[in-house]
């Protein structure tokens, strides 16, 4: 672990962080040509790009916070303010190590919807066909009630029905799954960013609790600073409660063991199946994505003698 007992013992460009993943691409140019149906989970997507985005952000500007605050108390010439300016400042570089941990973790998150959307994309030109030889249809028998190339245009319109209703089947089936996938991840992260901060939280307020703020009148000299030892072991306290936390989640229930790699159930054949149907292609297959990243090193030092 990149653990630290004082903000100060780091090196300057020890609190630059690598600059943002999310970067210009030629995928921000795609909006405008995704099929109609993933359009919408396109959008939320892209949004949920620029929230990760800012959840990083937000994580490296609060390491750059921690170093001032620990930069000026010691520039205050108060030893009291010093110390407990530079431990404050372990505790909220360590808090904002957990909103890039959450930003990790929701790039798992988001990486699930990407699934679904490109199913929905896949499902798009079947529903295309249909409409395309049914208005055909409609049209022929408009101009030519009689043309035999009626007979032919229905027998296309039965199997791209069949086949469409393969494709519908299966963005349902992966929808569902996925979406519970995705947001089992995106609450599991969250509450764990919340118990985390919470921790870190509790014990910033003890070592704030150490400082002595009883006013003095001119000519006064405060009373040494004699808590260091106390505040170093806050910190390594927090340190330990942060190692043992462990995820206590309500588990998400899921009966989808049974879909099969043509996104379709391995179990007993649907009684609407035909031998369309049968025949019909997939029209994708879902990718298992990994689970999210690992919970990272904190920044806390176990106290020295």
């Amino acid at each position: 672990m990149n653990r630290a007992l004082s903000i100060r013992s780091r090196k300057k460009d020890d609190h630059a962080k690598e600059a943002s993943k999310h970067t210009f691409s030629i995928s921000t140019l795609r909006g405008m040509q995704q099929a109609e149906l993933s359009k919408k989970l396109y959008k939320l997507i892209k949004t949920e790009n620029h929230a990760i985005g800012a959840y990083e952000t937000a994580g490296r500007e609060r390491l750059s916070i921690a170093s001032q605050l620990s930069d000026w108390g010691e520039s205050t010439n108060d030893d009291a303010i010093s110390d407990i300016s530079d431990k404050i400042g372990v505790i909220l570089s360590e808090i904002g190590e957990q909103e890039d941990l959450f930003a990790q973790n929701l790039e798992d998150y988001r990486s699930i919807l990407k699934q679904i959307r490109n199913i929905e994309s896949s499902v798009q030109p079947s529903r295309d066909q249909k409409a395309k030889i049914s208005d055909e249809i409609q049209k022929l028998k408009y101009k030519e009630p009689t043309s035999p190339k009626l007979v032919t245009l229905e027998q296309e319109l039965v199997r791209a029905e069949a086949q469409n209703l393969v494709a519908e089947a299966q963005l349902t089936n992966i929808t569902r799954q996925k979406v519970k996938e995705a947001y089992d991840l995106h609450f599991a992260a969250t509450i764990e960013r919340a118990e985390k901060q919470l921790i870190l939280a509790k014990y910033g307020r003890r070592l704030v609790n150490l400082l002595d703020d009883t006013p003095v009148v001119p000519g006064d000299v405060r009373q040494p600073f004699e808590h260091s030892n106390e505040a170093r072991q806050i910190l390594s306290e927090a340190e330990a409660e942060l190692q043992a936390w462990e995820p206590h989640l309500e588990p998400i229930h899921s009966n989808a063991g049974g879909l099969g790699s043509n996104l379709m159930p391995t179990g007993e054949t649907s009684t609407r199946a035909t031998s369309d149907l049968d025949t019909a292609e997939p029209t994708s297959a879902a990718t298992t994505e990994k689970p999210a990243a690992e919970a990272q090193g904190t920044h806390l030092e176990a106290a020295t003698a």
